[in-house]
């Protein structure tokens, strides 16, 4: 197979590109830069220059392609709404080039877009929030929409995707940690993160790709949800700061754009997934790969 991937340099794309690669696959990443086209060409893909932000680029690259894996989204939190949007507007792109053909596009969401599961682990039959609540839902709103119109299209929902060296929305709490001098969580921390190896990721998506179910929801998740308090004090000790808690009137201060997601329960279960695509994540803890976190000076 022949696969299309956006974000192709990116921690999971990278991490992708290499399993697709090793199990026989064909791959044509994009790249917006000189050195992510040849970083892709080292590894043996092969490289399109382009972004997100060139729905023609985007095009070329899914025509010749027999499946497309949709990763990149632009992280930039001080324009979150427009991105949100903007990555709809990149898997209807995707979705027409490919609608009325059987090759996959796999578009990429998170289980926090899944809201109000009353404390039990979201499931993949659990719709996502709207996106006039949740913004980020607007990713799989065009996903089903896609498919509604005749592409191929499913979802894969990331919990915190971690190695070592990233963590997700870790990472964004270890640079908020090192900017106050302290490692903290909200109220008792007993509120849960989902994550994943992102070797396993890598190969729930290929073992989707190949799989090709139209309008499926797959959830990556090796560990249901990893709590708060425990992530914080691996933290603490990794990074030599103090540990306490701080209320959820202390949040928005503390965590800034983070604090929606700091006090937030989000366990998710991958019980149907791992049925459905024979997916056995083996990959090490979130907590274990905290405690061999490798620390760029701050």
């Amino acid at each position: 197979m022949r696969v299309f991937i956006t974000g192709a340099t990116g921690f999971i794309g990278s991490a992708l590109v290499k399993e697709l690669l090793d199990a026989g696959h064909e791959v044509l990443g994009l790249s917006r830069s000189d050195e992510g086209a040849a970083a892709l060409r080292m590894a043996g893909a092969q490289a399109q220059r382009g972004s997100i932000e060139d729905l023609e680029s985007l095009k070329m690259g899914a025509a010749g392609a027999d499946g497309v894996v949709h990763l990149a989204f632009n992280h930039d939190f001080s324009r979150y709404l427009q991105n949100c949007e903007d990555d709809r507007r990149v898997i209807a792109a995707l979705g027409s080039l490919l609608a009325g053909s059987d090759r996959p596009l796999i578009v990429t969401s998170g289980t926090g877009m899944v809201r109000g599961a009353g404390g039990r682990p979201a499931t993949e039959a659990d719709p996502p929030a709207d996106s006039a609540t949740v913004p980020r839902s607007a990713s799989e709103e065009a996903a089903m929409a896609a498919a509604t119109q005749g592409a191929n299209a499913s979802v894969v929902r990331l919990p915190q995707v971690h190695d070592p060296r990233r963590q997700g929305l870790v990472s964004y709490a270890i640079a908020v940690a090192r900017e106050k001098g302290v490692c903290a969580y909200v109220g008792d921390g007993a509120n849960r993160w989902p994550a994943a190896h992102v070797l396993d990721v890598a190969r729930l998506y290929r073992l989707a790709l190949e799989k090709a179910e139209r309008g499926a929801t797959y959830h990556a998740v090796a560990e249901e949800g990893v709590p708060l308090r425990a992530i914080t004090e691996v933290l603490g000790d990794r990074l030599g700061l103090p540990v306490r808690s701080i209320g959820s009137d202390e949040a928005a201060a503390h965590f800034g754009w983070l604090a929606a997601f700091a006090g937030h329960d989000a366990p998710a279960s991958s019980d149907e997934t791992r049925r459905r695509l024979g997916w056995r994540p083996t990959g090490p803890g979130l907590i274990a790969d905290l405690e061999r976190l490798e620390l760029a000076e701050s």
